[in-house]
């Protein structure tokens, strides 16, 4: 029985970052229009460079993917320590139907790994890493293992190369989120009363809420995410449409794991092992949201896996 490489890592001892200034770009594509199925979404998106970015360094860029509901700045903080620590340009993207992405009525795995595959293209980056947490971390997955060219390693972040059906609690904050655009609030404040009801978690509240924006002409709040979209795209999210006989990838691989998530338990390890031949796995003691919980064990954990391997 295959028994995979897992890391364990629970306490660092880490000095604090340089405080240096940062250059940041960003590129914002708002126009929330519906483009045909087959159109690929040109993806907004923040730059990060290091203080002194060297073109000749040998890291490569370093592309980050969000989960559903998120947005590339959920990633703001780690970005900026990433580009330092690895003196390599990172950038953060929205994906289609997300931030400030445009919208499009087909979300699967396919669409969004291409969406992402074009940016590589437009931006001329021959040799990425790429990192995703949960449904970004799928993208990724995707991408690898769909051969897009000039992708030099790949970070999965508590997320599996498995089928699995999309969790209720999904499905309970899009109906939530519903549920407030239909109140025709002009306060956010009260959007937070509405959901209270529930979701009890503050933190998943105030997540949720970063997409809770003010329309100018109206004075109401609404959600910048297509929830109809994403909520009928749940089986798709749900959907791992490859199989190891015919996709694999051989390069290098990291899986982050929260050991208190079941989004990557230890049952499903060996199959990381015959999609990604040359992967190893490290465990935190955290949730789901593993870059938020342990951020500096995280980052230390991603940066030795980019230096080293």
């Amino acid at each position: 029985m295959f028994r995979s490489k897992v890391l364990f890592y629970s306490s660092f001892n880490l000095s604090l970052l340089n405080k240096q200034p940062f250059i940041i770009i960003n590129r914002k594509y708002s126009k929330h229009t519906h483009p045909p199925p087959s159109e690929i979404v040109k993806l907004s998106y923040t730059q990060y460079d290091p203080p002194e970015f060297n073109e000749t360094n040998e890291n490569p860029y370093l592309i980050i993917l969000h989960g559903l509901f998120g947005s590339k700045q959920n990633w703001k903080s780690l970005a900026k320590t990433f580009a330092q620590r690895l003196n390599t340009r990172v950038f953060t993207l929205d994906l289609r139907n997300h931030g400030e992405s445009p919208h499009s009525p087909v979300h699967n795995y396919e669409v969004m790994s291409d969406d992402v595959a074009a940016f590589i293209k437009e931006h001329k980056l021959y040799k990425t890493a790429i990192m995703g947490h949960s449904m970004g971390g799928r993208v990724g997955i995707a991408m690898a293992l769909r051969q897009v060219p000039h992708i030099e390693k790949l970070v999965v972040v508590d997320s599996a190369p498995v089928n699995s059906r999309m969790s209720s609690e999904f499905f309970t904050y899009i109906d939530v989120m519903k549920k407030i655009e239909q109140a025709g609030i002009v306060k956010q404040s009260k959007a937070d009363e509405i959901m209270k009801d529930y979701i009890s978690d503050i933190s998943i509240r105030q997540f949720l809420l970063t997409n809770l924006k003010k329309d100018p002409e109206t004075g109401l709040y609404k959600f910048r995410i297509p929830l109809d979209i994403l909520s009928d795209s749940m089986g798709e999210l749900g959907r791992f449409p490859f199989d190891s006989a015919h996709h694999t990838f051989h390069k290098k691989t990291l899986f982050v794991a929260g050991t208190r998530s079941n989004y990557l338990p230890p049952k499903v390890y060996p199959t990381i092992r015959t999609f990604f031949t040359n992967a190893v796995i490290a465990e935190l003691d955290t949730g789901h949201w593993v870059h938020a919980e342990k951020p500096l064990e995280f980052a230390a954990i991603v940066t030795d896996f980019i230096v080293k391997n």
